[in-house]
């Protein structure tokens, strides 16, 4: 195993690390900060602990941009909200099966869908405008404002579905908790630099696009803090937290993470790779588009479907990778795809819906 190899790795896994860390102290210093302002609980459960959760994500991303790296960027929010679909809910339901009981939980994924199929149409032109990147960010508010309204209505599905923050006696004191943020951004912000610079050192040193780098390694590990809470909220059985956290740490992704980086790319836009457009923003919509039936009939995402979901994954992973390691597979690998397993996904999709209109009528 080369030099460049170990380093690259390492700043990789050090950064993963740390990022993580980073997102813990700015979640419990802004929430700390919240309260002594007097902001009610909720409104920190559906923001600040959501932001916190897709920090990584952000600094990354914007770090990514400003080094001139948009195609890590844009592959590093695709590739963590199809991360966050297929594995963070697949491994949540495999340690216990997923019920769906709350309406604001319903009503957040037809919205996904919406936003995902917009944000294809925005980068069919090859590139996120500034404009399009400030639409964005005019919707994360407007459904900031709604989640929050549309939460005071089920009292008991928000406290289901709220994170818990756990505050201290010092946490009322301002110098605590500006210092937690302050922390909590320095070192989100170095953990981000380490994780880009050994992305970047990967991707040159085996000729790897860095599209993939970001679809796969990077958006991996920024999407770490958001498997640890879906899986820790599984385990304790409160299944609305492990799905919202999905569902929220995949708006934000799209809504801030991408509505930011395009905002401040001004006239120069956030370019986005063809094969972006052709293929993993598609795969993004159809897996939003997959567990759909789920999460409207009130349904069980069983474990069996959260294995599914993985072993999809895996086939997507597969599809990145084999190209840079066994090229002749890569042909045959998609004809079992497209022949084979996504058949049997639309029929188990299909089926669901099928029950679930059978039921109405």
């Amino acid at each position: 195993m080369s030099t460049l190899l170990i380093q690259s790795l390492l700043e990789i896994i050090i950064g993963i690390f740390t990022l993580f860390a980073g997102g813990e102290f700015f979640v419990q210093g802004a929430a700390s900060l919240s309260l002594i302002l007097g902001i009610p609980q909720l409104v920190i459960g559906l923001t600040v602990v959501s932001l916190g959760t897709s920090a990584p994500e952000l600094f990354v991303s914007i770090g990514s941009f400003l080094r001139g790296s948009d195609a890590i960027a844009v592959g590093n929010i695709v590739g963590s909200n199809i991360f966050n679909v297929l594995v963070v809910l697949g491994s949540s339901a495999l340690v216990m099966p997923l019920r769906v009981e709350s309406r604001l939980v319903r009503r957040d994924v037809p919205l996904l869908l919406a936003v995902s199929a917009a944000v294809w149409g925005m980068a069919s032109s090859g590139s996120f405008s500034w404009q399009s990147g400030f639409a964005l960010l005019i919707a994360l508010g407007i459904n900031t404002i709604w989640e929050i309204r549309t939460a005071r209505e089920e009292p008991q599905g928000i406290q289901d579905a709220e994170p818990e923050v756990k505050f201290n006696s010092y946490s009322k004191k301002w110098i605590r908790a500006f210092g937690k943020i302050i922390a909590g951004i320095l070192i989100l912000g170095f953990g981000s630099n380490l994780l880009i610079s050994g992305a970047k050192s990967l991707a040159g040193a085996y000729g790897w696009s860095e599209t993939v780098i970001g679809l796969t390694i990077v958006s991996a590990g920024t999407s770490m803090p958001e498997l640890i809470t879906s899986l820790v909220a599984s385990l304790r059985g409160k299944t609305d937290l492990a799905i919202g956290n999905v569902i929220g740490s995949s708006l934000l992704n799209q809504l801030l993470v991408l509505g930011s980086c395009a905002f401040f790319s001004g006239s120069k836009g956030l370019a986005v790779e063809e094969i972006l457009i052709q293929r993993d923003i598609p795969i993004m919509l159809l897996s939003v588009l997959a567990c759909m039936p789920i999460f409207w009939t009130k349904g069980i995402i069983s474990r069996s479907e959260g294995a599914i979901l993985l072993l999809l994954y895996v086939l997507y992973l597969a599809d990145q990778i084999i190209p840079y390691t066994i090229p002749t597979f890569q042909d045959e690998l998609r004809i079992i795809a497209i022949f084979l397993i996504l058949p049997v996904v639309l029929l188990l999709v299909s089926f669901k819906a099928y029950r679930y209109w059978h039921k109405l009528t």
